[in-house]
């Protein structure tokens, strides 16, 4: 499926999405329609987010986004935790929220190495199961949860996170049993379950020109062999000062010239100091708490606004460069206290990295980007 706007209005799949919201949310310029022509604008939620008390966070994300992810109700481990057991409920309520505001809806993520239960990798005996088992669990998983689905998410993250750091393929409970076709076999499992979506590949730290250049040269032989692969998502977890927009634009633009659509699938910018050479979005990466990298318990600074508002200006200004190239740009959650970057990579931090604060309430960043001329 070609997941352009033109497309989707088309299908009946857009409308007037913004009407009978409260005045509250009315009352600000929607993010989706202030960048309507350029590429979706969309965001990660949670079932129980959607369903808080008050509504403002639902009116929030109906009137500011047009796109919809799943931040964790899509995953393996949250989808099926035991053999056998399914729990759609979550996943099935963010779908309904975004059909009944016209969202296009994205759905992440089928084949990860992370949030995957642990029996899904083992026989009876808990040792590691054979590679016949583990693609009849991956067929078996993918119809399952795709034709579920089907006509209902319109794109997919067929496969998550599949290299390492500019290494190689990661040495995954995935590739250390089925080895590096496991990748491919996910794409035409999910094209044969649902041939009209959207199938991308998703990653973090694409800048990289090690992690760039593994990346391209597979996509290539994938698209010269006719491997249903038709996007990629860049994860857009940044940071002030990283990485460089240079870096960053080579990869849109490999990308591109493959011939494939390119997302910014998890967008926040994180604004705390990092504990480490390398930034990266490995979820098992953990450090411990320190007062010297939480600097911003009572309030971000000005000056960090400033900073986080240029930030967001300068990314958005290299996206709208490029929107010929771009689908969607989707942001990693709403309003800072949902945000993951509050303990990823370190637990009990306050963090600043998205557009509203923890009120909902919206940011100069927010201002800064709804004011660019486009």
């Amino acid at each position: 499926m070609n997941c352009t706007r033109r497309n989707i209005v088309k299908a009946g799949l857009l409308g007037s999405a913004f009407v009978a919201l409260p005045a509250v949310a009315r009352a600000l310029p929607g993010l989706a329609t202030k960048f309507r022509d350029q590429f979706y604008v969309g965001t990660a939620v949670s079932a129980r987010s959607l369903n808080t008390p008050s509504g403002a966070f639902a009116a929030t994300v109906a009137h500011q986004f047009n796109a919809l992810t799943a931040e964790n109700a899509m995953k393996p481990a949250l989808l099926q935790p035991q053999m056998g057991e399914w729990r759609w409920q979550d996943a099935d309520a963010i779908v309904r929220f975004a059909e009944q505001h016209q969202m296009l809806m994205h759905g992440h993520t089928l084949v990860w190495h992370s949030q995957t239960p642990d029996w899904f990798f083992q026989n009876k005996q808990g040792e590691p199961a054979d590679k016949a088992t583990l693609y009849r669990r991956q067929e078996e998983y993918i119809n399952a949860v795709v034709g579920r689905y089907k006509g209902r998410v319109h794109s997919w993250d067929v496969v998550n996170e599949a290299e390492d750091e500019g290494k190689g393929w990661r040495k995954s409970h995935w590739y250390n049993i089925c080895g590096p076709e496991f990748m491919e076999r996910a794409f035409r499992l999910a094209h044969a379950a649902d041939p009209k979506a959207h199938l991308c590949y998703n990653d973090y730290n694409m800048h990289l020109p090690q992690k760039r250049e593994f990346l391209v040269k597979l996509f290539k032989d994938y698209i010269k062999r006719g491997v249903p692969i038709h996007g990629v998502g860049l994860q857009g977890h940044v940071g002030l000062d990283y990485p460089s927009l240079d870096e960053l634009e080579k990869t849109i633009v490999a990308m591109a010239d493959l011939g494939l659509k390119v997302h910014i699938t998890e967008l926040d910018v994180d604004v705390l100091p990092a504990p480490w050479q390398l930034a990266s979005a490995d979820i098992s990466t953990k450090f411990e708490y320190d007062k010297s990298l939480n600097p911003y318990v009572d309030g971000l600074p000005d000056a960090v606004n400033q900073q986080l508002s240029a930030r967001y200006v300068e990314l958005f200004k290299l996206f709208i460069k490029h929107q010929q190239h771009i689908g969607r740009v989707t942001f990693w959650g709403v309003g800072d206290g949902d945000s993951w970057k509050n303990n990823f990579p370190v637990p009990g931090r306050t963090n600043y990295p998205l557009l509203f604060d923890r009120n909902l309430k919206p940011k100069p960043a927010y201002n800064a980007l709804v004011a660019l001329k486009l």
